[in-house]
């Protein structure tokens, strides 16, 4: 692994980090909903419409205001260009900013729905080809990575092909422990963090500098 990717998985596992303290906080603002693990919010739209609950309405907007994140990310990361990891990141600090203050000023769901969507535009921060290199907030994927370089590991290959997807894991699971313990102690002003660390992670991004341009829109030929 060269320098430049070193710094690239660093980026990735830090805004892994950042997703797990904001999922986390998400999670006990709303009671057993997330603000960016969007298939544990579609089991529970579905108990919840075959039970007749309410929450199935929030589960629905909060999956719809992941999906506008990614889809605005994504337009703004073909806009910006080369630029585009920095870009993306200002938009999530904003947003997250956005949420810190809709909690403050109103409570209630507002705050979880832009958590949503600053989570969604999280996931294209790493694009390539047009379609998502790392995915940021959700773990399924990187942990199969992970048992399948492992598993190379073992027959051959690689010998530490595996320590970036334990690392994006780990990244997620000590955001997580953070942002409930953080809520826990300030609960309405549980998001300062977050910002703070977004506008880092900004900073991070335009020091590493320029990337590759991006060659394709999603599903183009």
């Amino acid at each position: 692994m060269d320098r430049n990717d070193r710094r690239q998985w660093t980026l990735a596992a830090c805004l892994a980090a950042l997703a797990g303290y904001v999922d986390a906080i998400g999670f006990l603002k709303l009671a057993g909903l997330f603000v960016s693990f969007m298939s544990g919010n579609s089991t529970r739209l579905a108990v919840a419409v075959s039970e007749r609950s309410a929450l199935a309405g929030l589960a629905l907007a909060i999956i719809a205001a992941f999906v506008g994140g990614v889809m605005l990310g994504t337009v703004l990361a073909h806009r910006a260009g080369t630029a585009r990891k920095t870009a993306v990141l200002i938009l999530v600090t904003a947003l997250l900013a956005g949420a810190q203050g809709l909690d403050v000023a109103f409570g209630g769901a507002w705050p979880a729905l832009a958590l949503a969507v600053a989570m969604g535009a999280a996931n294209c921060v790493f694009l390539r080809n047009g379609e998502v290199s790392i995915g940021v907030t959700y773990m399924t994927g990187t942990l199969v990575k992970l048992g399948q370089h492992l598993a190379s590991a073992c027959l051959g290959g690689k010998r530490f092909g595996w320590v970036p997807y334990l690392a994006l894991w780990a990244g997620l699971l000590v955001g997580a422990v953070s942002g409930a313990l953080v809520f826990g102690a300030v609960e309405a002003f549980s998001l300062v963090p977050a910002v703070t660390a977004a506008a880092a992670l900004t900073l991070l991004a335009h020091r590493i500098g320029p990337v590759e341009p991006l060659r394709n829109m999603v599903g183009s030929g």
